[in-house]
Formats: structure tokens, C-alpha cells, sequence
């Protein structure tokens, strides 16, 4: 099929995603488990082994459809995952059954794995890599407006039927999938003919490429660690913040409000202070300068557990709620910083699965971390249990301050301690 690339420019194409899939993933995020309790009556255990299956559907398909997207182009991936995402919520919201819910939370991360990566990959190869630090920035401000949209959107719907958010949202990956088909350009990556299409020997060469890559380039090695440490902390924090809120604090009453109608004023506020320091992020920040990233990478970590360990021990609730919202602040401004720097120290030919790669190491650190985090909430308390995310999340600091040694000075990025030979 003939893709009709005129009217839009693959930055225009690229906002577009990265608008849209915010909006439509909040679209459903916001009221999912809202439905998987109320109305598929999912127990406690069932509840935990959806997140647990999801994580493990992502750490497995993580790398293969990341070399799938190096072979085979990453406009592919990108719309085959969207599409997948698309029919996984759908079948989700119009089925309330807990193995149809599970089956369809497997699509979502196989869909999930598509993207992931090859969406990043498909733009560094069509605007440059000198190109996408400043993008990529814009693209999360955009998310982060498409955010507040589709949670706005999901109170509306779900106060008519509470699965519609979930099959509407299904419906519109969809039809962005369609859009994307033709209209996404794809003029970066050299698609390899029917005759040369390689053999399952030559996408593990690919993936062993990538592997030589990481461990022949110190400086990829740190980010694999760092990504690792992400996961083992993000999966507590996430999965306990709002039970912790709600155990250990008393609301103030704000125009009758319920308690429940403080979490989006804070969905907002987060939002609004999001777009505020990565925009002052894109104009104050050489992002292609490899130590300053590194440096800010550095202080945005060392404040995200000073506000998790703030969060934890204080007992006012104004403070927590200056900790809660400043760490989901400060985690959103580091998303395009990191993508920056993970995207400039990859090679072209296996970008996409040495993301992939990163990307997997997170799921993994998810899978291993939310339990342990979580038996302490239940053995102790979740003020402990809070509190040891922000031990766990702290060795990234020291992994950072080891990476600004090695980065060069002129910002360039690291040399590669020895040549990989990309797969013909």
C-alpha cells in the first residue's frame, strides 16, 4: 500500500503519536482498574497476577520485537503495535471476564513491545540524531496535555458506562493505526528486499549484535543497570502511593468533595508542573551535550528520592503532597532527557533492539521489585515500604556520577571501547 507522507512531516507524524497514544492510554488507565473491580469483579490475587502477567508478556517479547523492528522497519512495528493495543482493550472492556482480561492484557504488552523502541528508533532515523533530543521534549509535553484530555474524557464516559472509556480508547489506537498507515513516512531506515528478507539465524544475529554492543560499550552497560534500578523502585512507588495516601492521611474537606476527587487534582496539578519544567528543560538545557544530560539526569534522580523518602516520614499532608507531586514532576522531565541519551549512544542498526533491550531490563526490575516492596507494606507498614523505594532507587545516583566521569568532555558521545560488526 502507497503511503501518502505530503502532508505531514515525520516530526508532525511523531507529536501525533506521541499526543494521541497519551490520550488515549489516560482515556483507559483512569478508570481500568476501576472495572476490573466493579464490574469483572476481580479479586485482590487475580488483581496482582493481571500486573504480573503484563510485566512478564513485556519482559519476553521485549528484545524479539525489537529486532523485528531492526529488520523489518520500524513504521511496521510502530502500526502493528498500535493496532494490537488497540484490540487488547477492546476485547478487555467489551468482555468483564478475568482470563479475557488477562488475555488481553497480554495483547496490550505485546503491543506495548512493538513500540516500544521502534517508535523512538523510526524518528532518530528521520530527523537525525542531532535532532531528537529537542523533539523528544515536545512530544512529552504534548503526552503530558494528551494526558490530562483523556483522564478528563474517562470521568465523563465512565459516568455512563464504565467500560466505554476502555472499548472507546481500544477503538482509537485503531484508527490510529489506520492514520499511521498512510500517512507516516519512513525514509531513514533502507528495507531490505524479499530476497535478502533474513532468516530467524539472522535476526539472533541481530539481537547477539546488540548484546556485543551493550557489553562491549561501558556506557550502555550503565544504563542497563540504571534501567534496572528504575524498575525495582517504580513498581512499589506506583502500586502503594495511593493506598498509603488514603490509610495514612485524613483529606481536608474541599467543597464536599470525596476523597477519590482530590487524586485528579492532583493528576492535574502533576500535569501543569510537568509541562512547566520540561519546557524550561528544552530551553534552558543543551541536550545533546552528553555530560550536562548526565548532571541533569543526576539532580532529577537525587530529588526524586528526597521526595519518596519526604512522602514516607512526614506526617503533615500538604508536605506529601508537595512530595507526591514533585516526584511525578520530576519522573516525567526525566523521560526525554534519558531517551536523549540512551538514543545517542546506540548505533543505527540496532537501536531499536538495544532499547528493546533497556526496555526489558525495566520490566525485570518491575517483576522483581513490586513483591519484595510489598511484603514490607504488609510486615511493617507502608510508610517502610515507601521509604525503601527510596534506598532502592538511590544507586542510580552513583551509577550517573560513574557515567559523567566516563562521558567526554566536549559532550560528544562515548567512544566505543571496541568496533561491532553490524549484521548484513
Amino acid at each position: 500500500m502507497s503511503v501518502d507522507s505530503r502532508r505531514f512531516s515525520a516530526n508532525a507524524i511523531y507529536l501525533i503519536f506521541s499526543g494521541s497514544n497519551s490520550l488515549f492510554f489516560a482515556l483507559i488507565v483512569t478508570v481500568n482498574l476501576v472495572y476490573q473491580v466493579e464490574v469483572a469483579k476481580l479479586n485482590p490475587l487475580q488483581l496482582v497476577l493481571v500486573g504480573t502477567a503484563l510485566e512478564t508478556v513485556c519482559f519476553i517479547f521485549q528484545v524479539p520485537t525489537g529486532i523485528l523492528a531492526d529488520i523489518y522497519g520500524r513504521r511496521l512495528a510502530v502500526i502493528i503495535g498500535t493496532i494490537v493495543i488497540g484490540i487488547g482493550f477492546i476485547l478487555e472492556g467489551s468482555i468483564p471476564r478475568f482470563e479475557t482480561i488477562m488475555l488481553a492484557q497480554g495483547l496490550f504488552g505485546v503491543g506495548a513491545t512493538f513500540t516500544d523502541g521502534a517508535e523512538q528508533a523510526w524518528i532518530a532515523g528521520e530527523v537525525g540524531e542531532d535532532n531528537v533530543g529537542v523533539l523528544f521534549v515536545r512530544a512529552t509535553q504534548i503526552g503530558l496535555l494528551g494526558g490530562l484530555l483523556g483522564a478528563l474524557f474517562s470521568a465523563v464516559l465512565a459516568s455512563i458506562r464504565l467500560n466505554l472509556p476502555i472499548v472507546i480508547g481500544g477503538c482509537l489506537y485503531v484508527a490510529l493505526a489506520l492514520f499511521l498507515i498512510f500517512y507516516m513516512p519512513e525514509q531513514g531506515f533502507q528495507r531490505i528486499s524479499k530476497e535478502e528478507r533474513p532468516s530467524w539465524r539472522q535476526m539472533t544475529d541481530t539481537f547477539r549484535a546488540g548484546l556485543r554492543l551493550v557489553h562491549l560499550q561501558s556506557m550502555l552497560l550503565i544504563m542497563l543497570a540504571i534501567q534496572l534500578f528504575f524498575g525495582l523502585s517504580s513498581e512499589g512507588y506506583d502500586r502503594l502511593s495511593t493506598a498509603y495516601f488514603l490509610v495514612n492521611f485524613t483529606f481536608p474537606v474541599l467543597w464536599q468533595l470525596k476523597p477519590v476527587a482530590w487524586f485528579g487534582i492532583f493528576s492535574i496539578a502533576g500535569t501543569l508542573f510537568s509541562l512547566a519544567i520540561t519546557e524550561l528543560i528544552k530551553r534552558r538545557l543543551d541536550i545533546n551535550h552528553q555530560r550536562t544530560v548526565i548532571a541533569t539526569l543526576f539532580s532529577l534522580n537525587l530529588l526524586n528520592v528526597l521526595c519518596i523518602l519526604l512522602f514516607a516520614l512526614t506526617g503533615n499532608f500538604f508536605l506529601a503532597v508537595l512530595a507526591y507531586l514533585g516526584y511525578g514532576t520530576f519522573r516525567s522531565a526525566m523521560r526525554p532527557v534519558w531517551t536523549t541519551w540512551l538514543t545517542r549512544n546506540t548505533s543505527a542498526g540496532t537501536r531499536a533492539t538495544v532499547i528493546s533491550l533497556v526496555a526489558q531490563a525495566d520490566a525485570l526490575g518491575q517483576i522483581a521489585g513490586g513483591p519484595p516492596v510489598g511484603y514490607i507494606g504488609v510486615a511493617f507498614s507502608l510508610r517502610a515500604a515507601l521509604a525503601s523505594v527510596s534506598v532502592i532507587l538511590s544507586p542510580v545516583m552513583l551509577l550517573l556520577a560513574y557515567a559523567w566521569h566516563k562521558a567526554a568532555p566536549s559532550g560528544a558521545p562515548v567512544e566505543e571501547e571496541n568496533t561491532v560488526t553490524e549484521p548484513v
